[in-house]
């Protein structure tokens, strides 16, 4: 009897015990992140965003409709703020244009016009797919306080006001129709001291004359504030980014850089940080923000991933990746992604100035052969229409990738990301290595970093876009590779695909500090980040 009590109980215990496993490992399955930057800091980078390297941004809004700023270049989604900010340039350019200027008529009368009239979400996503991006992120909200979204906390929304539907649902359901990412970015972050006299402020004040549209038209302090940061004003803050959250379930968490983090009295890249009480609060409410959103991703079997925003980071480094605008690393860096523009502005801008095709091409190459994602902007106009010179950017980027995107998606970066003789940039895929050459091969190619390769490491070489023989031999220098005199399909640069026997990505290779990676970028910052 005994020995079948004794039995019985170790199978009981098992039992338990296999019980207690199960609902642990349910527990780490859905709650995976416990609210610690620690916690956040182990957060994997997922595979569609490794793989997928190309995404499209949009800036799209109200201040669409302006597409006007002084001087003609710059950001010219940050108008709104420098009608206020600037107005003896700003106001008789709205007194000639609208025959108005603040108080009488400011930044939400423009609102009417932001019509997107000849909008349509299915053909944006088709082109976005043709142009060969795996992800889209379109603004929710800007610095501005407009929702691009079917809102229940603020009236200021694209269902109830100006195009009168739902910007981010539509385009959403289309993308994801393509198989493609999605993720409305947030940008609210700013809101709090864009129409104030002062920017970056814990307590800042409006300016005059938007109190004076607010005293004449109540509902419009719920555009322009609140003005200064409070803990009421950061649960809006969290609160509007749950409902993004909780109605489209994007994929990623797209916030721009938060100043105050640095400024008025608080720095987050010091130890121990300083922080204001206000801005305590807010950095804590983002930890938890960030916390929920990956945990529900992980519940809703969803890969999700956030970004770290600016060279003052937001979060501690391993938070997501690295970003600023038109980022261009010298060096292999953790993983990072540069929001490009097409030309100096991100929202739309009566006759920008444009990037060539070639430098937009070359760009693309050098951040992806530095573990970079290269996420290029458009920003379409009022009516809904991308503007020509945007759109045969995009269409030739999808050209050269749909001839070279075996030497871009799914590769990782090798030992080396440059080399300066022949203008080359390196990727790798498995055993195979790809050279992708900046300026036209015309003259043999001598690969440096090979040098004490043998004839055994080497298997073949190909140029991607032509069926044309391309002549090798490995040299006591390294592989040298004649290229053939047909060239091919592609343009702007040359993509060989080197098979060999071992495998060539690097991991090693990579600069794990993000200070140092950042070391000697330049921050492209016209007014602000967009």
């Amino acid at each position: 009897m005994k020995t079948k009590f004794l039995f019985l109980t170790v199978i009981m215990s098992l039992i338990l015990l296999a019980c207690k496993s199960e609902v642990k490992k349910e527990e780490i399955v859905q709650l995976p992140y416990d609210g610690s930057w620690e916690s956040l800091q182990k957060m994997p980078v997922p595979n569609w965003f490794n793989d997928g390297k190309i995404g499209i941004f949009i800036h799209w809004g109200p201040y669409s409709v302006i597409g006007h700023r002084k001087g003609g270049r710059g950001y010219a989604e940050h108008t709104p703020k420098l009608i206020y900010k600037d107005s003896s340039y700003y106001y008789p350019y709205l007194r000639e244009r609208w025959g108005a200027a603040p108080p009488e008529f400011g930044y939400k009368d423009i609102i009417p016009e932001f019509k997107a009239e000849k909008w349509n979400p299915e053909e944006w996503a088709e082109l976005f797919a043709e142009v060969g991006a795996k992800y889209v992120v379109l603004t929710a909200e800007h610095h501005d306080g407009w929702a691009n979204w079917d809102s229940d906390l603020t009236p200021w929304n694209t269902v109830d006001k100006g195009p009168k539907r739902d910007l981010v649902g539509d385009l959403g359901k289309a993308v994801k129709a393509q198989g493609l990412k999605y993720a409305p970015s947030y940008h609210r972050e700013r809101h709090t001291s864009f129409f104030t006299k002062q920017q970056y402020k814990v307590h800042a004040k409006a300016q005059d004359d938007i109190l004076e549209e607010i005293k004449r038209n109540p509902e419009a302090e719920s555009l322009y504030g609140p003005f200064g940061f409070s803990k009421e004003a950061v649960n809006e803050y969290v609160a509007r980014w749950k409902e993004i959250q909780d109605k489209y379930q994007p994929d990623f968490l797209w916030i721009d850089d938060i100043p105050i983090f640095t400024r008025d009295g608080n720095n987050t890249q010091v130890e121990p940080k300083v922080f204001k009480p206000e801005i305590q609060y807010y950095y804590d409410q983002c930890r938890l923000m960030i916390t929920d959103f990956m945990n529900n991703g992980a519940q809703n079997n969803q890969e999700v991933y956030v970004n770290n925003k600016g060279k003052n980071r937001n979060w501690p480094d391993g938070i997501g990746c690295l970003e600023k605008d038109n980022l261009k690393l010298k060096v292999i860096g953790p993983k990072w992604q540069s929001c490009t523009t097409f030309g100096t502005s991100f929202g739309y801008l009566e006759n920008d100035t444009y990037k060539t095709v070639e430098s937009v091409i070359h760009e693309m190459v050098e951040v992806i052969s530095r573990n970079g994602n290269f996420l290029i902007n458009i920003g379409p106009k009022a009516d809904g229409t991308i503007v020509p010179e945007q759109e045969e950017r995009l269409r030739a980027m999808g050209k050269w990738l749909a001839t070279n995107g075996a030497a871009i998606y799914g590769t990782r970066y090798w030992k080396e990301n440059h080399q300066k003789k022949g203008n080359l940039a390196f990727t790798t895929k498995g055993t195979t290595l790809y050279a992708i050459a900046l300026d036209k091969p015309v003259n043999p190619i001598l690969i440096e970093a090979t040098k004490g390769w043998t004839n055994k490491e080497v298997k073949s070489v190909k140029l991607l876009g032509t069926d044309a023989e391309v002549s090798w031999n490995v040299t006591t220098n390294g592989l040298e590779i004649i290229p053939p005199s047909d060239l091919g399909k592609s343009e702007y640069a040359w993509s060989f695909e080197i098979e060999t026997n071992t495998n060539q990505h690097t991991p090693n290779a990579i600069q794990n500090d993000a200070s140092k990676a950042l070391e000697g970028t330049k921050k492209v910052d016209l007014d602000g980040n967009h």
